[in-house]
């Protein structure tokens, strides 16, 4: 249905009038207070999937010195296709090799966080069930009988046993016998084909010692091996539960309607997924930019801060290019649709993030390295202890025992908990600490990370201007910054921020301002307590012919500082600059990763004289500048390309790829949604420290799971021959009873050793 609608050329205002293209850009600061179009701030980012005090979120954030840079879109790509709908019986809901469940990024599904919810809902109770069936087969095992020291055996209770144990293998050991399977698939055998190697053993045998051979049976091996091993996945699982919808918020970024211009001038409203190349399209002001197009009537600042991640308005005229999901300004706009479908900024971005998502190496979780060799160690033993008592002359029922008994140790009950316990701790701390992992591999792999990459606005800097430099003439600083002051408080650009919040920390008072009035392109001007009082540009300076001095004007341009001139009835009374403020916490942040040896890298879209500046100030080691949205993607895979082990920090749109391709993703915590969901890690504080964080934590993680898994495994060395039978002539052959004084003496030490996990 389309619903006419008309607008006024009348509601254009005078900022339409500009005339950039008669401005002195030769002689103007690319800061310039004036010519930035003072805009009231048309919306706010979407509020991030933590809390985010909004008045902290980046809302200057834009190269002020490449504007056309801003302006240019990647080269075409294509759109990925919808994935087809999930039959969630068909999924392994086990397999840690093969499904990461705190970090996998399922960019095609509608709602993976209810699915891994549910995921770990089953865990739960699975391992309730497991746990309610386990007890009544330790009480009917005979071995557990004579360990205890009590005969509680009655007439059929082995085939009660067998019942018990059959309904706890197929229901309790399906995840894992199900995630064998896909392992085995895979050709990458991992926990699930050890603990279903050691279940099926123990089951497989124990049902031929109650039907066909003479032995001891291991149920309650196979019941405290399922339900421990169960409970293992479950806390791993709850832990770092997450979810992944970064693709689902790009898409919606994009307005579903538009307000198309019919060829008889008439205005009326489409879906947006109906427009075609060449449509004309109207936008209002503070409307969302529907699509991509060249605008060919009208005049305003855009907010490209969802796209670009950089906040200060753009200007917008004639011949100039506009990005869908943008915001329009206090103007009028009308253009001219020039990418539709696969072809649109938002389209590649999403490309650009499922490309590097994809590309991503799978990095093998460090319990599964082990299971995985125990899984070898399991099959050779197991088979080499069978052959050798056979060619031996053993008895057969001997010489099943014994390789079955070293299957079953091969897999120890606290290698399912050596882990997750550290995995919980450290969840733990890190949440404590405002550090909110959501991909588990990519974390335990930051130990590894030989250098960091920023981005620079709203990482390294607060992403808010603060004024840096006030030069006064003829009267006292408070006098003038009141005056300015005053004046400001009418205005919603982001320079004008800057100056109110010095203002009210200075606890100025308000003085009475009339005929306040915007003069494009130059500056603002009001009547303050009778005075006539001009807040105007360097251009405006030059084009007036008004003196300042030109030296310490440049040395301020220099560092990328933003120069504002106040002018009192024409005559000059005193100039201030403002910048990006640098955190204090990034400069400790860079000194400190040089101490680990850990290259810091600024990726910036910002001019090279911004960066240059900053970059000094922290002492960052590489700096790499001018570089557009899309490119720096291209930038990070570079980085890896020539062998480093790379970590992206970044909040904006644009930085999405690039976090998703980095060995290690990590979102500031007011960033966009799609940053965030992209990311492998967010920072909740946004404090450049954090980073450091991250990486001592993930460093901790790694011994305290190496240690753990040497705990789990160590009584193989001494065990393992010992249940094979080593050392029978001597008497010496390791009981079923000895091996669960081991089995629980290594559980209990490994959860002790992962409480002991700290960070500095």
């Amino acid at each position: 249905m389309k619903i006419k609608s008309t607008v006024s050329e009348d509601t254009k205002t005078d900022h339409s009038k500009m005339d950039h293209n008669k401005m002195d850009h030769s002689k103007m600061d690319h800061h310039d207070h004036a010519a930035m179009e003072r805009t009231p701030e048309v919306a706010q980012k979407p509020k991030p999937t933590e809390p985010v005090d909004h008045s902290k979120i980046d809302h200057s954030k834009m190269d002020h010195h490449d504007h056309a840079a801003m302006e240019r879109t990647p080269e075409v790509a294509h759109k990925p296709k919808p994935t087809e709908p999930v039959d969630h019986s068909k999924m392994d809901h086990s397999s840690h090799s093969n499904m990461n469940h705190g970090s996998e990024k399922h960019t095609g599904q509608d709602d993976h966080h209810d699915h891994h919810l549910m995921m770990v809902n089953d865990f739960k109770r699975r391992f309730f069930v497991s746990l309610f069936i386990t007890v009544p087969i330790l009480l009917l095992s005979p071995m557990i009988q004579m360990f205890m020291n009590v005969n509680w055996r009655f007439a059929g209770d082995t085939y009660l046993l067998f019942a018990l144990s059959t309904v706890l293998f197929f229901y309790g050991g399906k995840p894992f016998l199900t995630g064998a399977v896909e392992e085995l698939k895979q050709k990458s055998p991992a926990m699930m084909t050890l603990i279903a190697l050691a279940i099926s053993t123990a089951y497989i045998y124990s049902a031929l010692t109650v039907f066909v051979l003479l032995g001891n049976d291991f149920f309650w091996e196979l019941a405290t091996l399922i339900t421990i091993m169960l409970l293992g996945h479950w806390i791993e699982m709850r832990s770092i539960m997450g979810a992944s919808r970064a693709l689902e918020e790009l898409i919606k970024l994009m307005p579903e309607i538009a307000h198309a211009i019919q060829p008889n001038g008439e205005t009326v409203d489409v879906m947006t997924k109906d427009l075609k190349e060449g449509d004309i399209v109207l936008v209002k002001p503070g409307e969302k930019v529907p699509i991509d197009g060249i605008v060919y009537e009208g005049r305003s600042s855009v907010n490209e801060a969802m796209i670009t991640g950089e906040s200060v308005p753009v200007e917008k005229e004639n011949g100039m290019e506009i990005i869908g999901g943008s915001i329009n300004g206090e103007g009028i706009l009308k253009f001219k649709v020039n990418h539709v479908g696969d072809a649109t900024f938002l389209s590649k971005v999403i490309k650009l993030v499922r490309d590097a998502q994809a590309s991503k190496s799978n990095t093998q979780r460090l319990a599964d390295v082990a299971a995985k060799w125990l899984f070898y160690i399991a099959v050779v033993s197991g088979i080499t202890t069978f052959t050798v008592w056979i060619l031996l002359g053993k008895e057969l029922s001997f010489a099943i025992e014994r390789a079955v008994t070293v299957i079953i140790i091969s897999c120890p009950h606290a290698l399912g908990l050596a882990t997750p316990l550290v995995t919980a701790v450290s969840t733990s701390i890190g949440a404590k600490k405002g550090l909110l992992i959501r991909n588990r591999a990519a974390f335990e792999d930051a130990r590894k990370l030989n250098a960091v990459v920023f981005d620079k606005t709203g990482t390294l800097t607060e992403g808010e201007f603060g004024i840096t430099d006030i030069v006064v003439n003829g009267m006292q600083e408070k006098e003038f910054l009141t005056m300015v002051y005053s004046v400001e408080l009418n205005s919603e650009h982001p320079i004008a921020k800057g100056l109110v919040k010095e203002g009210k920390k200075r606890k100025l008072e308000m003085l009475e301002v009339k005929d306040y009035q915007a003069l494009p392109g130059k500056g603002l001007i009001a009547n303050v307590d009778g005075r006539k009082i001009r807040i105007v540009s360097p251009g405006y300076m030059t084009s007036e012919k008004i003196a300042f001095d030109r030296v310490n004007y440049e040395k301020l341009a220099a560092e990328g500082k933003t120069v504002i001139f106040v002018l009192d009835e024409g005559k000059l009374i005193g100039y201030i600059a403002l910048s990006d403020i640098i955190r204090e916490s990034a400069i400790e942040a860079i000194a400190t990763l040089k101490t680990m040896h850990i290259e810091s890298i600024m990726l910036t879209g910002d001019n090279i004289k911004v960066a240059n500046y900053v970059g000094k100030k922290i002492s960052i080691d590489q700096i790499i500048a001018e570089v557009l949205p899309q490119d720096k993607a291209k930038k990070i895979k570079e980085l890896i390309d020539s062998g480093k082990k790379v970590a992206m920090t970044g909040d904006g749109i644009n930085d999405a790829p690039s976090l998703a391709l980095a060995d290690l993703g990590i979102a500031i915590g007011a960033g966009t949604d799609v940053a965030i969901e992209t990311a492998d890690v967010i920072l909740v504080r946004s404090n450049p420290l954090d980073v450091v964080n991250i990486i001592k934590l993930s460093k901790a993680t790694y011994r305290k799971m190496i240690q753990n898994l040497l705990w789990a495994t160590g009584y193989n060395v001494i065990a393992l021959p010992l249940a094979a039978g080593i050392l029978i002539n001597q008497g010496i052959v390791i009981s079923p009873a000895l091996g669960a004084v081991f089995m629980s003496l290594s559980t209990i030490i490994v959860s002790i050793n992962a409480r002991l996990l700290k960070i500095d």
